[in-house]
Formats: C-alpha cells, sequence, structure tokens
C-alpha cells in the first residue's frame, strides 16, 4: 500500500504565507496534530517512510511515527515545489493579478518565473521518486508512508491516479491526513 501525508501546520501556515521550500518548522498546533496523527493511525502497518528533508515535513513524520520501528528516509525528489522569489508572500490572492496565484487557480496556465518551479519539473522529480523507489517496493509488497506538502503530495496524487493538471488540487490534501493511494 501507498499513502500519504501533509505535514502539520506551521506559523507561515496560520498567516497564509506560502512557504515552498523555505525550511520553516511544525508550531505547536501542528505539533499536537502530528501526535494526534500517530495515536489515530497507530494500527496501519508501514514498513518504511519517506519524507522531505524540510523540517516541518520530517518532524511530522518523526512525531506521527513516534515509538515505532519504522525508518523514515529523507530525499530531496520531495521536497515542496518552490515557488522562487514568491516564497514568504502573505495572502497572495490578496494582490490583484499576482503571478503565482495561477499556479493555485488555473494550474494548467502557470508559468513559472522568478526562480519558481514549473509543474513540469515537479513532476519529473516526483515521478522519478515513483518509479525508481515506490513501484519496485510496492511490487515486493511493502507498505510505504510518504510525507510530504501540499503541491508536492499533489503531484503524486496526478501521477498515481493519472489525473489531468486541471485537477491537480483536488485531492484537497489536509493538514496530517493519512490518504491511501493504492
Amino acid at each position: 500500500m501507498l499513502y500519504i501525508m501533509r505535514h502539520g501546520k506551521t506559523e507561515w501556515n496560520e498567516l497564509h504565507k506560502l512557504q515552498g521550500q523555505t525550511d520553516i518548522p511544525l508550531n505547536e498546533n501542528g505539533r499536537k496534530m502530528a501526535r494526534e496523527a500517530g495515536k489515530r493511525y497507530r494500527e496501519i502497518h508501514f514498513d518504511i517512510c519517506y519524507c522531505s528533508p524540510l523540517i516541518r515535513a520530517k518532524e511530522t513524520a518523526e512525531l506521527v511515527l513516534e515509538g515505532r520501528a519504522v525508518p523514515i528516509v529523507t530525499d530531496d525528489r520531495l521536497m515542496e515545489m518552490c515557488f522562487g522569489e514568491y516564497e514568504g508572500i502573505e495572502n497572495s490572492f490578496a494582490l490583484p493579478d499576482c503571478p503565482i496565484n495561477l499556479a493555485f487557480q488555473a494550474p494548467e496556465r502557470f508559468v513559472a518565473d522568478k526562480g519558481a518551479e514549473s509543474f513540469e519539473e515537479l513532476f519529473a522529480r516526483t515521478g522519478d521518486f515513483l518509479e525508481k523507489v515506490v513501484k519496485p517496493q510496492l511490487a515486493q509488497g511493502k507498505d510505504i508512508l510518504i510525507v510530504g506538502h501540499g503541491a508536492m503530495n499533489s503531484s503524486i496524487v496526478c501521477q498515481v491516479k493519472k489525473l489531468p493538471l486541471t485537477q491537480f488540487w483536488s485531492a484537497g490534501i489536509e493538514n496530517c491526513k493519512l490518504m491511501q493511494l493504492c
């Protein structure tokens, strides 16, 4: 089985700031969410957990799996989508014509600029991870947990479920909620 989970809340989540690859830690609410998720999903078996190296994902994985003998392996291909110069912007939707908003409103029309990563680049790195790491282990009957981020996890959902880019955000991945993909 393949499962994904989005990290717990951070101060930037609370402030509606675009995080991307900026390494923001969990806040106390995020830590509480992760601990509660650990209790809620304690009976679900995982052979291994892969997570983003960003502290909010890594700390979430550690708290969710606390007390369990599940190895946690970080992989750079699981980092959040890079939003370039737009990282740190607060309430981007309140800014008329802010180009990064297109990534969330109409991803199929988004053109990466100012250091932002394109959807094609995001899909290439997460697709490489799925092909080289996840698929061989699923074929061996392993139960895998991926702890990551909203956009990165959505790219995995789209690839596993073969969804078009127009449905990129359709999974509605909530913080610390486990989603079974296959």
